[in-house]
């Protein structure tokens, strides 16, 4: 196991309750903690609630540009985990292309050109931790993007662990979390979160820190390498 004392955190896609937690974490285990944005002066409250050893930078997923801007701006880093995400929900019938190839942007080019710019100068001991999801292992009506989007992530995490080696790359995939995500959901929330509780074998919904210990895992287990770690409560499973 290693340690992240001092060592330097590239968060893409930072806004969520999943990242505030991992970005906390972080912080307390003796991390410096970049998030990077598309519109890093949104997340200038996000920085000053954080505190001492964060900052954010621009960069667009959408624009490989801003990454290597990125890579110029911030120097060496140990770590970057990307949890960024662009939805194209609904029914085959219904998905227009533009959001289509917006969620694969986000979600898998994004990543392969997250490892292209920074792969070169991560330290020694460096790794990458990109985000999937319980939608890859258990397919429903309206997610077919979702689940082929997180699928690829997985895969992925595979391809470039065997490319990128020694530096060290895997995913992790959440189930149901209550991160604020399902917040505009209403009353609805509560009844979907009780359906899942008692139907996954762990029984009960996931928590931002239960997401976050896991990155902590992938980032300091220097054994653990082209793995995606489920961190669903057995979701998959049910």
């Amino acid at each position: 196991m290693s340690t992240l004392q001092n060592t330097r955190i590239l968060l893409v896609g930072g806004s969520s309750g999943i990242a505030r937690r991992i970005a906390e974490d972080a912080l307390a285990a003796g991390a410096e903690v970049v998030l990077g944005s598309r519109r890093p002066e949104a997340l200038a409250d996000r920085v000053a609630e954080l505190g001492s050893g964060a900052s954010a930078v621009h960069l667009d997923l959408d624009d490989e540009s801003s990454i290597a801007a990125a890579v110029t701006t911030l120097g060496p880093l140990d770590h970057v985990v990307s949890l960024a995400a662009n939805h194209a929900n609904g029914p085959v019938a219904d998905l227009d292309r533009a959001a289509v190839e917006g969620a694969f942007a986000a979600k898998v080019v994004g990543p392969i050109l997250l490892a292209k710019h920074f792969a070169p100068t991560l330290r020694d001991g460096g790794s990458f931790v990109f985000f999937c999801g319980v939608a890859a292992w258990k397919p429903a009506p309206g997610l077919a993007v979702m689940a082929t989007t997180n699928g690829a992530v997985a895969f992925l995490a595979e391809a470039l662990a065997v490319e990128l080696a020694p530096l060290r790359v895997n995913a992790v995939s959440p189930g149901i979390v209550d991160s604020g995500a399902w917040d505009g959901m209403g009353d609805g929330k509560q009844k979907m979160f009780d359906a899942t509780a008692a139907s996954n074998p762990a029984r009960r919904v996931g928590r931002p820190e239960d997401v976050s210990a896991a990155v902590l895992l992938a980032l300091t287990n220097t054994f653990v390498t082209g793995t995606t770690l489920h961190v669903d409560g057995g979701g998959r499973l049910s």
